[in-house]
């Protein structure tokens, strides 16, 4: 029996004025795995993501969350159904504490703002997710005291902090050095052993690969391929998407050359 799609994108397009950003993108995403969105720059990546989260309403299509249509629902909405995300450019509350950051995180997460007043410590809470990022230590530090490396972990303790049960990364791993990108892949594997689902928007064609299970390839704002990132990094229209089709015609001629006879 296949498994159940947890989000559910059906011939999405997204049209600014006569730009069409996005073209008949379907896709599924399942629970319980590390799944990447790569493509140029330019194919429509983020443009997606703003659509799954409803910052950017779809001009054709649907887009459904555990069988709920979110089409056309608001962020907090969809936010509140279990869906967080980060962005390009880490987007703190800069006249806040990292820790006070992460429980606006808690406020406005999964279950709203009802069931987490109910939490009489939200503080212990954040510090939880905290340091499960590795930024404990500086939780009392206000954001314009992090380095990149550390407010990037920021974020993505905020997302977790909203209990989602799919977060979309979006280049989290930019400007990162070998070292944090190294702790940031083992942390996306222990979130998904939690079992929150994560779609990732990554240049980082080393850390793609090892990480995630399954690969979107999007081009012009259409997706030209999809699988295991080894069937995707042998996919004939990736590698032209990359590298052009002068390049294409050598990579296929060194191929040749590698496995010819003698």
């Amino acid at each position: 029996m296949a498994q159940a799609s947890l989000l559910e994108i059906s011939d999405v397009g997204k049209r600014f004025g006569g730009l069409d950003a996005l073209r008949g993108v379907s896709l599924r995403v399942a629970a319980g795995s590390i799944y990447g969105l790569i493509g140029p720059n330019g194919a429509g990546k983020t443009t997606l993501f703003n659509t799954i989260t409803g910052f950017s309403p779809v001009t054709t299509g649907t887009i459904r969350f555990e069988g709920n249509d979110i089409t056309r629902a608001s962020p907090h909405v969809i936010a509140r159904r279990g869906v967080a995300r980060t962005y390009q450019l880490v987007r703190p509350f800069h006249e806040l504490s990292a820790m006070e950051n992460v429980a606006v995180g808690i406020f406005f997460g999964r279950g709203g703002a009802r069931a987490h007043a109910k939490t009489h410590d939200r503080t212990g809470e954040a510090l939880e997710y905290l340091e499960r990022v590795g930024l404990a230590h500086k939780a009392d530090y206000p954001v314009l005291e992090l380095n990149l490396g550390e407010r990037k972990r920021l974020e993505i303790a905020k997302a977790l902090a909203a209990n989602p049960r799919l977060v979309l990364f979006d280049e989290v791993l930019a400007g990162l050095n070998p070292t944090e990108i190294a702790e940031a892949i083992e942390l996306f594997r222990s979130i998904r052993a939690s079992g929150t689902t994560i779609l990732m928007i990554e240049h980082n064609m080393q850390a793609i690969m090892r990480i995630c299970d399954h690969i979107f390839v999007l081009h012009h704002g259409e997706l030209i391929a999809e699988g295991t990132p080894q069937q995707v990094s042998a996919d004939a229209k990736v590698i032209e998407a990359y590298l052009g089709r002068r390049d294409l015609k050598l990579e296929r001629r060194r191929k040749a050359r590698a496995h010819a006879p003698g």
